[in-house]
């Protein structure tokens, strides 16, 4: 994996048993603190459990790069944590490492799939190109006066924010079969 020089990001899916998510908690709880030690750690989300749309915990671990995220993920702490946590679980845990804008083009309640690198790069060409003209046409005529680097700034920050938290969610959806085909059968 060439990925040394860029931040990576691993999700992780897990199932805990009915009736052990105050246990899985205060674990999850632990191995986070445990993880935040280790060079290069950036961050965790957990995106817990909702009734009727998923019922699987989604950890979300960033390093800042490759080097870094190995060295926790086969480190001897992470194993202790794993084996400690493991009774907790209904089954083993889907764990997917990604970069980049692939996190994007993630479907909700389903594990992560990175379609082809060209349908991303369109998809997400076509989205910014929308985006980008639509605040021109109606955000930048209000920033009028302002200097034009804190206009660029504000552009910047809402067309983040849209593609990650509106846009590229929707069109993931919209354009599901389109990024993951089914492979027909003969």
């Amino acid at each position: 994996m060439e990925q040394d020089d860029k931040s990576v990001t691993v999700v992780i899916t897990q199932v805990v048993k009915p009736g052990c998510e105050t246990a899985y908690e205060a674990w999850l709880k632990e191995i986070t603190r445990v993880s935040r030690t280790y060079v290069g750690h950036l961050g965790t989300n957990v995106i817990r459990p909702q009734v009727g749309v998923r019922n699987e915990y989604v950890i979300i671990l960033r390093f800042d790069d490759y080097k870094n995220l190995k060295v926790w993920m086969t480190s001897r702490d992470r194993e202790y944590w794993l084996n400690e946590g493991k009774h907790l679980l209904e089954s083993d845990p889907n764990v997917q490492e990604i970069c980049g804008l692939e996190a994007w083009f993630s479907l909700p309640g389903q594990p992560l799939k990175t379609p082809p690198r060209y349908k991303m790069a369109l998809l997400t060409w076509v989205a910014v190109y929308v985006l980008i003209n639509v605040l021109n046409t109606f955000i930048v005529p209000l920033l009028r006066g302002l200097p034009p680097l804190i206009i660029s700034l504000i552009i910047t920050i809402i067309m983040v924010a849209l593609l990650t938290y509106v846009v590229m969610p929707r069109v993931s959806r919209l354009f599901n079969r389109w990024l993951y085909p089914k492979s027909r059968k003969v």
